[in-house]
């Protein structure tokens, strides 16, 4: 994380961590993000599932609307990541 990790984002990593269901989170995301912003990540995060099925990336485009490049993007942060998305996935016994 190194460059990234600040007092700022550390206040907003405690934001969310104070949500207590979907409900608060759509609208916490809602006044946070963009729409698009919003779809783009659930759409990473459907890929990197997608990946983790072994789906080929030309499937996982069709499916998610995704480019290959971004697929292939999750899919580096899934290899050289930081096992964020493995954290979730096993967080959500995905």
């Amino acid at each position: 994380m190194g460059k990234l990790q600040n007092e700022e984002i550390d206040n907003l990593f405690q934001a969310i961590l104070s949500l207590e269901n979907v409900d608060e989170c759509y609208r916490f995301f809602g006044d946070l993000c963009t729409e698009k912003e919003i779809i783009d990540m659930s759409q990473r995060f459907e890929v990197a599932s997608l990946l983790r099925r072994k789906m080929n990336y030309v499937e996982i485009s069709k499916k998610t609307g995704a480019s290959t490049t971004t697929v292939s993007r999750v899919n580096k942060c899934l290899t050289y990541g930081n096992d964020g998305y493995l954290l979730a996935f096993e967080r959500l016994g995905k």
